[in-house]
C-alpha cells in the first residue's frame, strides 16, 4: 500500500458526487472507495485499465501512475493532498493510498486521473479524534452479498440514506462458488465471472473484479468509508487454518497457496489497510464514544470439531481467534477508555441451543444456514464449537466489569438480538450478561425459508419461536429477510434497524423496516423498541 502525507495544495477543477456511481468512467470501471477511517487519514482505493487488455486477472497491460487528489468541497476548489502512484500487472491494476496529515472528523472528496481521464469523484470521512465528544455515529451494517443470489438492491437504499458515517462489511463480500452451485433458491439471478470456483490468483481477482461493477456496490462506496473483514466465502466456505470444507487438497491444490491467492486479491482490491503477511484484526476509535474492534476468524483457527457431541468444543488447545489475537481483544476490550466497545465478529458468539421439538426437515434446513446440527446444542462453525475461547473472553469481561459491549456480526443469514450470558443455563435469572450481540441478515444469500422453500414468515415462525424458547437471552430472531441493518451509536444507546427487502432477485427492490432494538448503557440487555432511527 501506497503511503502518503497531506499536502497542501490548491487545483482547479471540475468534479461532482452525485451520490451514485457516474455512468462514463472510463479507465474506471469498477469506481472508486475508501475505508478504514482514522481521525487523521483514510484508505483510499481504485482500479484501472490502462488499455483494453488489461482485464482483471489477465497480467496483461503497463506499467502506469495513477494520479489522486483530495479535497474539502466536491468542486475540488479547495484540494488539501494530491499524490501520484504507480501501478501494473503485478497488482492487477489496483491502486491503494493511505492517506495521512487529514483532519479529524472531516468529509472529503477524493478523485483519481490516469492521463486526461478522471474517475467517479467519491466521498469519504476521518473518524473523530481520540478524545473528542461525539453525539452520535451512525454505519451501515452488512453481510452475506452472493451475486449469483440476488440484486444488490440493499447497497442502493444505504448509498441514498443522508446519514451515515461509514458501513461495516462483516464478511462474505463475495462468494468463491460456480454458477449452479449455490444461487437463490437454486435459481442463478448473476452467474459469476469466471465460470467456475475460483481458486486461482487469476480467479479471486476477476470475481472482485465483477462484484466491484455492481452499479449499487460501487454507488456505496463511493458514499462513504467502508469498514470490512472477511469470513468464509472470501476463500473458500468454512476455511480454518489449514484447510476448508470446500477445498479439496491435490484436486484443487495446496490450501495455503489457494488462501494466499484469496488474501492477495483482498488486499489489492478492497479498501483496507491490509497487505499479505500482515494481519486482518485491528481497532478503530470514534472519539470517547466508541472503539471498534474487527475480528479475523479464519486464518489462526483450530479445525472445527467433526460433529456437535466432538468433545474436541471444550478442548482449551483449540482456538477460533488465535491465542495472539484473543490477548489482543481481550486486553483491548478491558483497557479501552472508551464508552461502547464494539466488535466485528464474522461469527456468531452468543452460545445457541437448537431446540429437539424441532421436525427433520426443519433440522436439516438449519444445518445448511449453521452446520451440522443433528439436534443438540452446538454450530461447531461459531464460537459454539470453541467455548473455551468464549469462556476466556466472556470471563474477562464479567472479572473486569466491563459494561457496555456490543458484538455485531454477520454470516449466519439471518436477524438477531441476543444478550450474552456468562452462563447460559442459568439466564436470565442470575442476571449475568457481559454484553449483547446484533446480527444482520443477509444482504442476497439464502434464508430458512428459501432452502424449505416456503414463503416467508411462514415455517420460519415456528422454528424461531421455538428457538427463543430454548433460548431465553436471544430477544430476537427473523430467519426469512435479505437486507441490511443501520446501527447507531449514542451515549446513552445503541440502537439496530434491521430492513428487508421485498424481493432480492429484483434490482428496484423496495425495502421496509422490520425490527429495531435498543441497548441503554450499562445494561448489557437487549430491548425492542418500536421507533426506527429518524
Amino acid at each position: 500500500m501506497f503511503r502518503a502525507g497531506g499536502v497542501a495544495a490548491v487545483a482547479a477543477g471540475a468534479g461532482a458526487f452525485g451520490g451514485v456511481a457516474v455512468a462514463d468512467t472510463g479507465p474506471f470501471a469498477h469506481g472508486v472507495a475508501s475505508g478504514d477511517p482514522l481521525p487523521g487519514g483514510v484508505v483510499l482505493w481504485t482500479r484501472v485499465t490502462p488499455v483494453a487488455d488489461a482485464v482483471p486477472g489477465s497480467g496483461a497491460g503497463p506499467e502506469v501512475r495513477v494520479r489522486w487528489e483530495m479535497a474539502l468541497d466536491e468542486g475540488f476548489r479547495n484540494v488539501v493532498a494530491r499524490g501520484a502512484v504507480p501501478t501494473g500487472p503485478a497488482r492487477d491494476h489496483t491502486v491503494k493510498v493511505d492517506v495521512t496529515g487529514l483532519a479529524p472528523g472531516t468529509w472529503y472528496w477524493y478523485r483519481f486521473h490516469l492521463g486526461g481521464a478522471a474517475s467517479p469523484a467519491g466521498r469519504t470521512r476521518t473518524a473523530p479524534a481520540g478524545d473528542a465528544p461525539v453525539d452520535r455515529l451512525r454505519f451501515g451494517v452488512v453481510s452475506c452479498s452472493n451475486l449469483q443470489a440476488g440484486h444488490f438492491s440493499a447497497y442502493r437504499h444505504l448509498a441514498r440514506r443522508e446519514d451515515l458515517d461509514g458501513v461495516l462489511h462483516l464478511g462474505d463480500y463475495l462468494y468463491e462458488y460456480a454458477p449452479g452451485e449455490y444461487q437463490a433458491r437454486d435459481v442463478v439471478v448473476r452467474p459469476h465471472d469466471p465460470p467456475i470456483e475460483m481458486t486461482t490468483l487469476a480467479h479471486y481477482r476477476r470475481r472482485h473484479a465483477q462484484y466491484k461493477a455492481d452499479p449499487d456496490l460501487r454507488a456505496l462506496h463511493a458514499r462513504v468509508p467502508f469498514v470490512v473483514t472477511w469470513d468464509d466465502h472470501e476463500s473458500a466456505n468454512d476455511a480454518w487454518s489449514g484447510g476448508a470444507q470446500n477445498h479439496t487438497e491435490g484436486a484443487e491444490g495446496r490450501w495455503l497457496d489457494r488462501r494466499a491467492a484469496a488474501q492477495r486479491a483482498y488486499a489489492e482490491w478492497m479498501p483496507v489497510r491490509y497487505e499479505p503477511g500482515g494481519r486482518l484484526y485491528r481497532r478503530f476509535t470514534f472519539g470517547a464514544l466508541a472503539e471498534l474492534s474487527m475480528l479475523d476468524l479464519r486464518t489462526y483457527r483450530s479445525r472445527q470439531a467433526a460433529h456437535p457431541l466432538d468433545p474436541a468444543i471444550h478442548d482449551p488447545d483449540r482456538t477460533i481467534t488465535g491465542d495472539a489475537q484473543l490477548r489482543w481483544l481481550r486486553d483491548g476490550l478491558v483497557t479501552s477508555g472508551a464508552q461502547w466497545k464494539l466488535v466485528g465478529n464474522p461469527v456468531m458468539i452468543a452460545p445457541v441451543r437448537f431446540p429437539s421439538t424441532l421436525s427433520t426437515e426443519e433440522l436439516r434446513a438449519l444445518s445448511r444456514l449453521t452446520g451440522p446440527l443433528t439436534g443438540v446444542p452446538y454450530n461447531v462453525d461459531q464460537w459454539d464449537g470453541y467455548t473455551a475461547d468464549r469462556r476466556e473472553l466472556f470471563a474477562a469481561l464479567r472479572d473486569h466489569g466491563v459494561r457496555d459491549t456490543v458484538f455485531l456480526t454477520g454470516d449466519i443469514h439471518s436477524g438477531w438480538a441476543a444478550d450474552l450470558p456468562y452462563d447460559p443455563l442459568t439466564y436470565p435469572l442470575n442476571r449475568n450478561s457481559v454484553g449483547t450481540e446484533l446480527v444482520c441478515t443477509s444482504v442476497t444469500s439464502d434464508n430458512l425459508d428459501d432452502i424449505l422453500r416456503v414463503p416467508p414468515r411462514t415455517v420460519s415462525l415456528g422454528v424461531e419461536a421455538a428457538v427463543r424458547v430454548a433460548n431465553p437471552h436471544v430477544r430476537y430472531l427473523d430467519f426469512d429477510s435479505h437486507g441490511f441493518s443501520v446501527l447507531e451509536v449514542a451515549p446513552s444507546r445503541v440502537q439496530m434497524d434491521w430492513f428487508a427487502l421485498a424481493d432480492r432477485t429484483d434490482p428496484g427492490s423496495a425495502a421496509r423496516h422490520t425490527a429495531s432494538f435498543t441497548v441503554r448503557a450499562g445494561t448489557q440487555r437487549a430491548v425492542r423498541t418500536w421507533e426506527p432511527l429518524r
